[in-house]
C-alpha cells in the first residue's frame, strides 16, 4: 500500500508573537509537519513556535517574499504545502485536507476572509494556499505561485487580521518600498498597478492610488479572476477621491459585466447615492431609484464568496440598511 501523502505547513515570521501561536494551533490537527521560517524577529516568536510544535529555521530578511517562500518550501520538502502567515488561522475547512491531497497534483485556493476595520463584515479573496511539491514562487511582494498545475477551490477557510490599522502600519513602508521596486521592473504589470494603488490608498495619497487603479483597468485582462475586486475597488475610491463623475462613467462601462455579482451593484448604488447627493434636481426622479434598483438587485443576487474581492453582506443586511436609507430619502423629498 502507498503511503499517504505528507503535509507540511510552511510559514514565513518576523515579530508575530502576538498571533503565531493562534495560527499553529489551528494548523497543527491537520499536517504532518509545520515549519517557520523566521526573518529575523526580535520578540518571542521563535520561542512560542517551537512550543507549538513548529520546526523553526532562520534566514536573514531577503527583501523579497517570493525567495522567502520558497526557501521555506525547500525547507519542508513536502508533497503538499499549505502556505499560511502567521496572522493568518484556518477557520474551517482543516478536516477536508487530507482526503483533497491524495487527489492529484492542483493548486488549492482557498477562501482568505480579511478583518476589516470598524466593520464585522470581512472582505474576501481566493488565493492559492495549498500547493503540489514543485510549485514556487516570483515577486518581491504581493508574490504569485507559478505552477502549471491545474487550479481548484478547496472548502478551506482562513481569518486574517493583518489589515487591521495596528498591524497593518508596521508592514506598510516595507511593501511600498518593494511594490515601488517590482514595478520599476515590470512597469506594465496591471496587477502590480492595482497593488500599488491600494498602497498609494492606505497612505492616504488617493490622486497616485486613482492613478494607478485607472491604469491598472486599461490593460487588466477580462478574464483576470483579481478583476472583480479591482473593480469594485476602483468605483468608490474615484468617488471618494472627488472624481464623481469618473466613479459613474466606470459604473456605468462596467455594468455588463457582473450581472450576478452583489458587490458591484451595491457599489454602483453607492455612487449613485452619491450623485443624487451632488445633483438634487435629479436625485428624486433619477438618481436615487437608480440607487434603489441597485441595491434591490444586490438582495436579488444573495451573497456570494465565491467572488474575488467580495465582502460579507453586500448581498444581505449591508444591501438592506443601504435601502432603508434611499427609500427614507425618498419618502422624505416626496413629502
Amino acid at each position: 500500500m502507498p503511503s499517504s501523502p505528507r503535509i507540511a505547513a510552511t510559514l514565513i515570521a518576523r515579530n508575530e508573537a502576538r498571533c503565531i501561536a493562534r495560527c499553529l494551533s489551528s494548523i497543527a490537527p491537520w499536517v504532518d509537519r509545520m515549519v517557520v521560517l523566521d526573518t529575523g524577529s526580535t520578540d518571542d516568536t521563535v520561542a512560542i513556535a517551537q512550543a507549538a510544535g513548529a520546526e523553526v529555521h532562520h534566514l536573514p530578511w531577503p527583501d523579497d517574499f517570493a525567495a522567502a517562500r520558497n526557501h521555506v518550501l525547500d525547507l519542508a520538502d513536502a508533497d503538499w504545502n499549505l502556505v499560511l502567515d502567521a496572522d493568518e488561522w484556518i477557520r474551517d475547512g482543516g478536516k477536508r485536507l487530507r482526503r483533497w491531497c491524495a487527489g492529484p497534483p492542483r493548486l488549492g485556493f482557498a477562501c482568505i476572509e480579511n478583518a476589516v476595520e470598524g466593520s464585522a463584515d470581512p472582505t474576501r479573496c481566493w488565493i492559492p494556499r495549498l500547493l503540489p511539491r514543485g510549485a514556487r514562487y516570483e515577486g518581491r511582494v504581493h508574490e504569485q505561485v507559478v505552477s502549471l498545475a491545474p487550479q481548484a477551490r478547496i472548502p478551506l477557510h482562513i481569518g486574517h487580521d493583518g489589515y487591521l490599522a495596528a498591524q497593518k502600519v508596521r508592514k506598510r513602508d516595507r511593501n511600498y518600498a518593494l511594490l515601488l521596486r517590482e514595478l520599476a521592473e515590470q512597469p506594465n504589470n496591471p496587477y502590480l498597478m492595482f497593488q500599488f494603488g491600494m498602497e498609494a490608498q492606505a497612505r492616504r495619497d488617493l490622486p497616485m492610488a486613482c492613478d494607478y487603479v485607472m491604469r491598472a483597468l486599461a490593460t487588466a485582462p477580462r478574464e483576470a479572476g483579481w478583476r472583480h475586486a479591482l473593480v469594485t475597488a476602483a468605483i468608490p475610491l474615484l468617488s471618494c477621491a472627488g472624481r464623481l463623475p469618473d466613479a459613474v462613467a466606470l459604473a456605468d462601462a462596467e455594468f455588463g459585466q457582473w450581472p450576478e455579482s452583489p458587490d458591484y451593484f451595491y457599489v454602483l448604488g453607492d455612487v449613485l447615492f452619491d450623485q443624487a447627493m451632488a445633483d438634487p434636481a435629479q436625485a428624486i426622479g433619477h438618481w436615487l431609484p437608480l440607487a434603489q434598483s441597485a441595491w434591490e438587485r444586490c438582495l436579488a443576487i444573495g451573497e456570494r464568496p465565491d467572488l474575488d474581492g467580495s465582502v460579507a453582506g453586500r448581498g444581505s443586511h449591508l444591501a438592506q440598511q443601504s435601502l432603508d436609507i434611499v427609500r427614507s430619502q425618498l419618502a422624505t423629498l416626496a413629502a
